[in-house]
């Protein structure tokens, strides 16, 4: 057994600490000192000839602070095929919206302050006119999500009473939350009507009675039924409740504010259609085919408006500054729709064509190729990229991606995990033996081949 050698040939903590100049810039004395003891201790505990000189030590102390202090929250290409991707953040915000949040990280902001009247002022209303013009509802509020939209307005408008909905859209929402328990949360009693894949307007009436509280409607934007099915549209499940005098929640879930066939895509209902149908509250998401940060929105009667308001957990469910900046910059783009598909990350990703990802995908193959260990090709494929966030979930679109082949008995698990370990991660998809990289979502291709460059 080789002697272990003496210890005493560790540089001092001092002598270190004076060669971290860099790092005790960025992170401060106290941090520095704290990993250079936790550094020397750990060669203390497994000491082997030669013993690493000052400089060593330095090095390794830099390495161990920047991971120490590496982001969690990485920006990472999303090479998936899932546009909308919940699990990698959903929308990319457009550039005014970025601008929006930096201005208002910045400075103080009017959030609940008029500047007309030097009064008070509610943080609503900095959306509110936008909402109204462009879903044409007569009022506006926003939460922090759909879901909670959705909670909200059930108990401001039905708590302590019965909400009928359709057997067929009792949804259940990403991460198990499913629309029976909110609606228990909520305080309202289910009523389910119909069957599972036709629900009928007799099934409504049947079952309206003195403590109906509302009529909810659902848009099942997360799955679809086909086959034998029947349901009740927006305008007649709208008359329906009208007649017994409850007002219709009309849930659109993803949500969107164009007709999205304008640019190719599968028509999704717009809340301007919802309203216009005659529901009484229509509510959506802010961070899906809108294309802004994570919001729930909550539009229609006025004076329903005002009862969500007035509920204590409205304040809790707020947002906060950050995402009202942006969510304004975010609304203000569908006044210009002609330029939308340039100026919204999501919609550009949706809109883009078939043909011109091909041509990326064979422009970046042979560098790709260049840049990958030992043991793996690359070729070009057609692939079918996904919406996704439960938004029209059998529609899929044309696209082209990277192929990636394992050769010689090489693992493609090993070299996902090693993309994934890059500065900056690259999260592709394992599918029929290969890892394929669909390049639908990808605008950086400098930024992604020197990201690769880190392979090595």
């Amino acid at each position: 057994m080789a002697d272990k050698p003496d210890l005493r040939g560790l540089p001092s903590v001092d002598r270190v600490l004076g060669l971290c100049g860099p790092a005790i810039e960025r992170h401060g004395r106290a941090e520095a000192t704290a990993a250079i003891r936790a550094t020397l201790a750990e060669l203390r505990a497994g000491a082997s000839a030669p013993l690493p000189n000052a400089e060593a030590v330095a090095e390794a102390v830099g390495h161990r602070l920047a991971e120490r202090y590496r982001p969690r929250l990485r920006p990472l290409f999303n090479l998936t095929g899932t546009v909308l991707h919940t699990n990698l953040g959903r929308a990319v915000l457009a550039e005014a919206a970025i601008e929006a949040v930096t201005a208002a990280m910045r400075e103080a902001v009017a959030l609940e302050f008029e500047l007309d009247t030097g009064r008070r002022g509610e943080r609503d209303d900095h959306l509110r006119e936008l909402l109204r013009e462009l879903t044409g509802a007569e009022d506006a509020t926003l939460v922090n999500n759909n879901a909670a939209a959705v909670l909200i307005a059930l108990n401001s408008l039905g708590a302590g009473r019965e909400a009928i909905v359709s057997r067929g859209e009792l949804i259940e929402i990403g991460g198990a939350f499913r629309m029976p328990d909110i609606m228990a949360r909520a305080g309202v009693k289910l009523v389910e009507v119909g069957t599972t894949n036709r629900t009928h307007p007799k099934d409504y009436r049947g079952a309206l009675g003195p403590e109906t509280g509302l009529v909810l409607k659902v848009h099942t934007s997360n799955y679809r039924i086909e086959g034998f099915t029947a349901e009740v549209d927006g305008a007649a499940l709208a008359a329906i409740a009208h007649e017994a005098g409850v007002p219709l929640l009309n849930d659109l879930g993803s949500g969107t504010l164009v007709d999205l066939s304008r640019w190719g895509l599968a028509k999704e209902p717009t809340v301007r259609e919802a309203i216009a149908e005659g529901a009484d509250i229509v509510t959506f998401s802010g961070d899906k085919l809108l294309g802004g940060p994570q919001a729930g929105f909550i539009v229609g009667r006025r004076d329903l408006i005002e009862a969500i308001n007035r509920n204590p957990m409205k304040r809790a469910l707020r947002v906060d500054k950050l995402r009202l900046a942006a969510l304004e910059a975010t609304l203000k783009l569908y006044r210009d729709p002609d330029r939308l598909a340039e100026r919204l990350p999501t919609l550009h990703f949706l809109a883009r064509d078939a043909a011109g990802i091909g041509a990326q995908a064979q422009r970046l193959a042979p560098a790709v190729a260049a840049l990958l260990p030992a043991g793996f090709a690359v070729e070009t494929c057609a692939c079918r990229s996904q919406i996704g966030s439960g938004a029209l979930p059998l529609d899929t679109l044309p696209s082209h991606g990277l192929r990636l082949i394992a050769l010689r008995g090489r693992e493609l698990e090993g070299l996902a995990a090693a993309l994934r370990r890059l500065e900056r991660p690259v999260i592709g998809r394992m599918q029929d033996g290969a890892l394929v990289l669909d390049l639908r979502c990808l605008t950086d291709e400098a930024g992604f081949l020197e990201t690769l460059r880190g392979l090595a």
